[in-house]
């Protein structure tokens, strides 16, 4: 992993600021190949979104590039990270990248 720029905005604007980079694929959407292709994949953005007033709101978006240079987002709330789910493989790819970093 190249690098993680961790940014404190809502959502929305995380979101808008990918778009404007390219990251316009919602892997949401292909959840499954990145669970099972996981190796093919590199996280270059993670945005955190904490609610101040509602835990509701909290949200990690990632910012996901493939090998193949398709650049998207993955959107996921606290309580997605099941341990066969897609927020589980990238939870764990940013845990890895932090300490390859170290």
């Amino acid at each position: 992993m190249d690098r993680q720029m961790y940014h404190y905005a809502t959502v929305s604007k995380a979101l808008q600021e990918l778009n404007d980079k390219g990251y316009t694929t919602d892997f949401n959407l292909e959840e499954e190949r990145i669970k099972t292709n996981s190796e093919d994949f590199e996280i270059s953005h993670i945005y955190r979104y904490e609610g101040e007033s509602d835990p509701g709101d909290e949200a990690t978006v990632y910012g996901i590039k493939s090998k193949g240079g398709e650049k998207g987002v993955f959107v996921v709330s606290p309580g997605a990270f099941s341990e066969d789910g897609a927020a589980k493989v990238l939870l764990d790819m940013s845990i890895k990248g932090r300490a390859e970093q170290q």
